[in-house]
């Protein structure tokens, strides 16, 4: 289901509750599911986002990414 799809039918889910209708259990499960969908999704956004992140130390002009940063950190502890 692409994403567009998703954030579709939980509006529609959404517009029907604030009408008035209440949500049959099917739907209530459905919008658990959905919303868990677009919240996967946005979090590869962030992280497709954070790991193209790069520091640049302007003393040498060496440039490291965020994510091998975050890895020397783990190990260290």
């Amino acid at each position: 289901m692409k994403i567009n799809d998703v954030l579709a039918r939980i509006n529609e889910l959404a517009h029907k509750k604030k009408s008035g209708q209440a949500l049959t259990d099917a739907e209530l499960v459905e919008k658990k599911e959905l919303y868990r969908i677009y919240l996967d999704f946005i979090r590869g956004q962030v992280k497709s986002q954070l790991d193209r992140v790069q520091f640049v130390d302007e003393e040498t002009g060496t440039i490291t990414p965020a994510k091998d940063l975050a890895n020397a950190k783990k190990q260290a502890h």
